[in-house]
């Protein structure tokens, strides 16, 4: 058993980008299992929340994991657990999820502080990026549900629901940031239309970052190069 465990330690510290995406697709199963059930629900945001921990190990080298960072973290974590608890004032959720959105876009932007840090793509760089991505969504997925608390109906599906469920919220996100358009739920008010187009466009920026994420090892020209290029110069 401690054999076991001192494997798992080493492979967390040399891929913790990997424990965290995997981390990340455990909280998806768990989000599904909680459909119907608001506390289940609360549940799987608090362990959302204590999943961000796990970045301290990826982003400690970047100044994204600071005391702002930390209170992000703390203030999820209690106001996650108020909901957990029963607490059903709106302002507590909608706190809890403002808190949760700015933990997760913290983290995203920190993994991205980190795979950005030298020329090189690492193996753990390459599970950093799904994992900011699914930060990300997250992230938004949390805003979507802010808005609808404070503008029922900002969203349309065939039900007609003033509230949708987080995981429809959590696969609109999805949509809409990988573009793939497939979420049958609309965002139709106002705030949730400009929620949705600014998702899109961080949605391919963060796709053109990592298309562009070249590796140039030290004795090759940069593109800027006409030799590089096959230019011949006239």
């Amino acid at each position: 058993m401690k054999q076991t465990w001192l494997m798992c330690w080493t492979t967390f510290k040399r891929l913790p980008s990997a424990w965290l995406l995997c981390l990340q697709f455990i909280i998806l199963i768990l989000s599904v299992l909680s459909y119907e059930y608001a506390p289940y629900r609360a549940a799987t945001w608090v362990i959302g929340v204590l999943v961000l921990l796990v970045i301290a190990r990826v982003i400690r080298q970047t100044p994204v994991f600071t005391i702002l960072g930390l209170s992000f973290v703390i203030g999820a974590l209690f106001f996650s657990s108020l909901v957990l608890l029963g607490v059903k004032q709106v302002w507590v959720l909608i706190t809890a999820h403002a808190f949760e959105a700015c933990a997760y876009f913290s983290a995203s932007y920190g993994l991205l502080r980190y795979m950005f840090h030298d020329r090189y793509l690492t193996k753990d760089e390459l599970f950093a990026a799904g994992a900011a991505f699914t930060l990300m969504a997250w992230g938004f997925a949390f805003l979507y549900s802010i808005c609808q608390l404070l503008i029922p109906y900002s969203f349309a599906d065939p039900d007609l629901q003033a509230y949708q469920p987080w995981l429809d919220l959590l696969f609109l996100s999805f949509s809409v940031q990988s573009a793939t358009g497939l979420a049958d739920t609309i965002p139709v008010s106002p705030f949730a239309r400009m929620l949705a187009m600014i998702q899109m466009f961080f949605g391919v920026m963060y796709l053109a970052l990592i298309v562009s994420r070249r590796k140039h090892p030290a004795n090759t020209a940069l593109p800027s190069d006409p030799i590089s290029l096959n230019l011949v110069p006239t």
